[in-house]
């Protein structure tokens, strides 16, 4: 078949994938993700995302790189942008173009979108079964203990022991998130969406919850994924939240921020794959844990009923005045939210400060590297031009090097992160492209 000049070969769908899985977050190949990519792409848009450098390129580097006329280049990065496929972000003065990965991306941007262009049931019950039916998706991520999660849990700050006063950073904090941004956007919630059009959603939470700040809010805006909100619609939105019961989880990095989910235990992928599967870093944890007064505790259980990832449960409690249940916190799983102390009615219930050691990234730069570490494709990053011999090459000598357990290991240490991370954004300045590492 000959598109718009470019021979498109009967496996490019399977290039599509091989390309999407040396993105940001595996998606291993099955079927399921082979039918996922036909529903979503047109074989010329899967030929020009194969073909495309790994991370953010101006538009003239990408028209170099991937032969295509100006026009050609144009309509299809239109069609691509307009779905979600693709990434169109307004940074250093100029428009950037990158593959989404999987997630935060393909998934996400897919089903925030409502228009009747698409057959959802279909997509939805596609991508439940990937993401959550199947092991082979999460399994991929999460398997091998990797410690560096897209999302991190924010508690509910209300919730924070106030008697013995705990500090809390302005990362900790919805409201000191929401009060540094400029632009602020609320979309359809992706998990909800597809729980709609699978029959999964039991809850009666709206799906106009996602929250976005920005260049990602100004992108999903600017490509009708989500609306401009004030700030204090946004945080409106997040006292809904707090009322729903559901969980603040957040882009996993100190600095500016992306997004901001509000999170429920039946609806959302990562909660349900962490019930489902067993992989408790699918959600980088908050710094608290919550603490019970055994004194007030009636032990009614709405606490462990709340939990959206089953952490807290009932006991028999021997020594309890009068009580046969108390409540404990299962703290290797707990996501420190606050929603167990948010639905205690006796005010038994605080969070504190806990002593897991967590890392939080800086930058989304930074978070994007050290994932890409852990996953074995950060050699992709560093050599982005899948049409280039030589980029062929370095990839393949530099991540067989990195991918080795010693080197990953020793890169990742509290001694040697830093150097890491320093070294990525010499290459990036190198490149020309030192504007990346401040996002």
């Amino acid at each position: 078949m000959l598109v718009m000049g470019h021979a498109v070969g009967k496996d490019i769908y399977r290039g599509l994938g091989v390309k999407i899985d040396g993105l940001s977050f595996h998606a291993p190949w099955n079927e399921t993700f082979h039918a996922l990519l036909e529903e979503l792409y047109a074989p010329e848009e899967a030929d020009l995302v194969v073909r495309m450098p790994f991370t953010l390129t101006s538009f003239d580097r990408l028209r170099s790189i991937t032969g295509y006329t100006e026009a050609q280049l144009r309509n299809l990065l239109e069609r691509l942008c307009s779905k979600g496929l693709v990434m169109d972000l307004w940074l250093s003065d100029s428009f950037h173009y990158m593959p989404s990965p999987f997630v935060i991306g393909i998934f996400e941007l897919t089903m925030m979108r409502t228009a009747p262009d698409q057959d959802w049931k279909k997509i939805s019950r596609l991508f439940h079964d990937y993401m959550i039916t199947q092991r082979d998706f999460i399994a991929a991520n999460y398997a091998r203990g990797e410690k560096i999660g897209l999302m991190r849990t924010i508690p509910h700050e209300d919730m924070i022991d106030q008697e013995n006063y705990v500090e809390i950073l302005d990362y900790e904090q919805a409201s000191a998130i929401i009060g540094e941004q400029n632009t602020l956007a609320v979309g359809t919630c992706s998990c909800r969406h597809t729980a709609t059009h699978t029959g999964t959603k039991t809850c009666n939470v709206p799906l106009d919850t996602c929250s976005s700040f920005g260049f990602a809010a100004e992108f999903l805006i600017r490509r009708g994924f989500a609306k401009r909100v004030s700030r204090s619609e946004m945080l409106d939105n997040v006292a809904r939240s707090k009322e729903l019961g559901l969980v603040l989880n957040i882009d996993n990095v100190r600095r500016n921020p992306s997004y901001l989910c509000h999170c429920c235990s039946d609806c959302c992928h990562l909660l349900v794959g962490m019930k489902k599967w067993g992989y408790t870093n699918i959600v980088i944890t908050s710094h608290f844990l919550p603490e019970t007064d055994r004194e007030k505790c009636r032990g009614c259980g709405l606490c462990a009923r709340a939990c959206p990832i089953d952490a807290r449960t009932l006991v028999a409690d021997d020594a309890g005045p009068g009580k046969k249940k108390r409540p404990v916190t299962d703290a290797a799983i707990c996501l420190g939210c606050g929603v167990c102390a948010l639905k205690c009615r006796s005010g038994a219930l605080v969070l504190v400060r806990g002593k897991k050691r967590i890392i939080t990234p800086e930058t989304t730069f930074e978070r994007i590297m050290l994932q890409c570490l852990e996953r074995g494709t950060v050699q992709n990053q560093l050599f982005d031009n899948p049409r280039s011999g030589t980029h062929k090459f370095m990839r393949g000598f530099v991540g067989g090097f990195l991918r080795l357990s010693p080197v990953k290991r020793a890169l990742m240490s509290d001694a040697l992160r830093s150097t890491f991370l320093s070294a990525m954004k010499k290459g990036a300045s190198a490149q020309g492209r030192g504007w990346m590492t401040g996002i």
